[in-house]
């Protein structure tokens, strides 16, 4: 019969004194302590993988702050999981991972990630109205929470009140970009599945609104407005230029000198700018180039046609233009993003290529074969339209001295507007 095994004791531990190498005490079922040449007395379970078979030594904790019934009943769980095939190392990293990534892994620190992709795959001014709705809406109360730990119970709770405002635009894009950020979750193996995935149906559906815009027949009203208006130089001549190159607010807003070639008469804009993410050219007309000689002087020595006010070495606002138009008195019947809708219904009613038209506005064609925008045969297709709509819009404006209005002398020259 083999002789028992000595367990310890907490007098014999106390006992236990450093010598000039580490040694090891057993108190059996694999528990040992090994007491170090410094003096340090650490618990240690010794055992053998349940698949493998390897020898395996898993560190409990330290003596006196883990005592000897603790590290016992450490042993005992481990042995439980041992007898269930469960490798008791294994099962402790994971847990860790798992509570790791409780603090790591939270919604705000995920969504953090999903945007600086995100970010690059839209425009600046999109990805700024991304962040300040997540920021604003949804960062308050779900910011902390695990990403695991989100429901779709819980985000609907959240936007009911939006709802019940009437925000359904934003419940919406809320609702977008919430699932976008889960999907990035379950693609970065955070997370299963998306939770998130039929929160829209739950919700009203906002009524498409068309951007406010005025009828053809109004564009004489339009520049006799903005020829009387007591706006600033800059804010007057980024109006005309959104309306006589047909670009959206922000595209306008941001035009910058070195993507003007003079000599070949283009601007060309930078996809990172473009709503679609791809490069743009626009063929400038005689008004156009008029609009730039009429600006030059105030910020030709500047990066941006368009100075911001505060700030002369960035841009204006994208809203600059609406706002104007909304001192104008048009608040309710034209935004100036409404200015390209009003040049693409006449440009239709006068007979013009409506694939040119669509190509003028920067709208991705679904058909690849024909979303060839810059093709330089597209471009020169493009200026007899641009061209023809530049005389309209001047012949609009005729007697109300616009700024793109040219005078038919030897030279062509700026008539001089009130500053």
């Amino acid at each position: 019969m083999g002789a028992k095994a000595t367990t310890l004791s907490e007098l014999k531990i106390k006992a236990a004194k450093p010598k000039d190498k580490d040694y090891v005490l057993s108190d059996g079922n694999g528990l040992q302590m090994r007491v170090r040449i410094n003096g340090s007395r650490l618990w240690n379970l010794n055992y053998h993988h349940p698949i493998t078979k390897k020898r395996i030594n898993m560190g409990l904790g330290t003596y006196p702050e883990l005592s000897l019934a603790q590290a016992r009943k450490m042993t005992v769980e481990a042995r439980e999981l041992l007898a269930m095939g469960t490798d008791p190392k294994g099962h402790r990293e994971a847990l860790g991972q798992a509570k790791k990534a409780e603090t790591e892994h939270t919604f705000q620190n995920v969504a953090t990630s999903w945007y600086e992709l995100k970010k690059d795959a839209v425009t600046p001014a999109y990805a700024e109205d991304i962040w300040r709705s997540l920021t604003l809406h949804v960062f308050p109360d779900l910011g902390t929470t695990p990403i695991s730990a989100i429901t779709a119970p819980q985000v609907i709770n959240l936007l009911r009140p939006l709802e019940t405002k009437g925000s359904l635009e934003t419940v919406k894009r809320l609702s977008q970009r919430l699932n976008e950020i889960m999907t990035y979750g379950v693609n970065s193996g955070l997370i299963h599945a998306n939770p998130l995935s039929g929160i829209r149906s739950v919700f009203k559906k906002p009524k498409k609104k068309n951007m406010a815009a005025l009828a053809p027949d109004e564009l004489k009203e339009l520049m006799v407005a903005i020829a009387n208006a007591s706006i600033k130089r800059t804010t007057r001549c980024l109006i005309e230029w959104q309306l006589n190159t047909m670009t959206r607010p922000a595209e306008a807003a941001t035009t910058r000198w070195a993507d003007i070639d003079f000599e070949k008469r283009i601007w060309t804009i930078p996809a990172e700018r473009m709503k679609k993410r791809r490069i743009h050219i626009v063929p400038l007309t005689e008004q156009a180039l008029a609009l730039l000689d009429a600006i030059k002087p105030y910020s030709g020595h500047r990066e941006y046609v368009f100075p911001a006010d505060r700030n002369p070495r960035t841009h204006c606002n994208s809203q600059t233009a609406n706002m104007a138009l909304k001192r104008m008195g048009f608040e309710g019947r034209l935004v100036s993003h409404g200015m390209r809708s009003m040049a693409s219904t006449i440009l239709n009613e006068h007979g013009w290529d409506p694939e040119l038209i669509e190509v003028a506005l920067a709208h991705v064609d679904k058909d690849e074969v024909r979303s060839a925008y810059n093709r330089a045969d597209y471009i020169e297709r493009r200026r007899p339209m641009m061209a023809w709509w530049s005389e309209h819009i001047q012949e609009a404006a005729t007697g109300n001295f616009s700024v793109s209005v040219i005078k038919e002398n030897h030279d062509k020259k700026v008539v001089s507007i009130r500053k």
